[in-house]
């Protein structure tokens, strides 16, 4: 597993590599001022929304300040490394960059720097009382195997062909919203999954994906699709999880291409088995295959795989 993770798909993403995406991504927000202009557009979004709440007048007094510099630098620019977690991490690629303090978690560890531990089943516990260097200190001493952790623990979490695993659409959502618990406001979901078909043919499975994280307390804001991957960074809007699965089934919207291949005996025994929307949609999505260049449906812009583009907020997806 870890050669498949080092040399195989180095050698098939060449230029593309999924650690430099994240790398990017974490350099372009937390260091390139990616992160402050994030909470700028959420300040000018709220008044536009509240133009008559005095809470929200406030917040633009509080996005103007940040326009003009005037907002405290701890805002911005963290006080010690990136708190990272890297889930089913295999080799724990993360550690040899200094800007991390990388935690790799896997069920079945390939090497020692790597914890032992069971993602689906981890406890989540109360939120650290402690000053950075203090919370930096505590993640140097995890035990292992891990079962347990503090929530908004960390800046960054990384599902690195992780959720594509998962046989089940529920244990990717849980998997998600541990993601979510796990990381202080403002942090950052990384999520690669593989993909080797053409920048399109999967476009409505990416924006079934983006209005299921969303729902949880996520904003989307960055998708790139490589070669054989499809590369999306989420940040946490909020502290509490939004979704509300009474209206609409979000964990079923976390479905992938091979969700449709295991059908039981019974369902081949019977012509008149109806498909389910989720079906449907994926069908349809086989029939629209469209021959242009490709561009995110979510932005209408055309997306390659530089690692110098960043779409830092989606347009509001607009739902029929």
């Amino acid at each position: 597993m870890k050669n498949l993770a080092g040399s195989h798909w180095a050698k098939k993403c060449e230029g593309e590599g999924r650690i430099e995406w994240c790398l990017g991504v974490c350099q372009e927000y937390f260091f390139n001022g990616g992160k402050r202009k994030a909470l700028e557009k959420d300040a000018r979004r709220a008044v536009l929304n509240n133009h008559q709440s005095a809470a929200c007048e406030q917040m633009l007094a509080s996005g103007l300040s940040i326009s003009n510099g005037n907002m405290p630098n701890q805002e911005f620019h963290l006080p010690g490394k990136i708190r990272l977690l890297d889930v089913g991490s295999c080799y724990n690629p993360f550690v040899k960059y200094e800007d991390f303090l990388a935690v790799g978690i896997d069920i079945v560890p390939a090497v020692e720097t790597v914890y032992k531990c069971d993602f689906l089943n981890l406890q989540i516990q109360r939120p650290l009382q402690l000053a950075p260097d203090a919370i930096e200190a505590f993640l140097r001493q995890l035990k292992n195997p891990i079962d347990y952790l503090p929530a908004e623990l960390f800046h960054v979490v990384v599902f690195s062909l992780l959720l594509s695993y998962f046989p089940s659409r529920y244990q990717r959502w849980i998997c998600c919203k541990k993601a979510h618990e796990l990381l202080s406001l403002n942090g950052l979901l990384l999520i690669i999954t593989p993909d080797s078909s053409h920048q399109n043919r999967h476009a409505m499975m990416m924006k079934s994906w983006k209005i299921a994280i969303e729902s949880l307390g996520f904003k989307r804001m960055t998708y790139s699709k490589f070669s054989h991957m499809h590369l999306m960074a989420f940040r946490k809007t909020s502290l509490k999880t939004t979704s509300d699965l009474i209206t609409r089934n979000y964990p079923d919207m976390l479905y992938i291409p091979q969700d449709f291949n295991y059908v039981g005996e019974e369902e081949y025994s019977s012509p008149s088995s109806a498909r389910s929307e989720l079906e449907d949609e994926q069908l349809a999505c086989t029939f629209s295959e469209l021959p242009e260049a490709p561009y995110d449906s979510d932005s209408g812009e055309s997306q390659t795989s530089s690692m110098s583009f960043y779409e830092f907020e989606d347009p509001i997806l607009l739902l029929s």
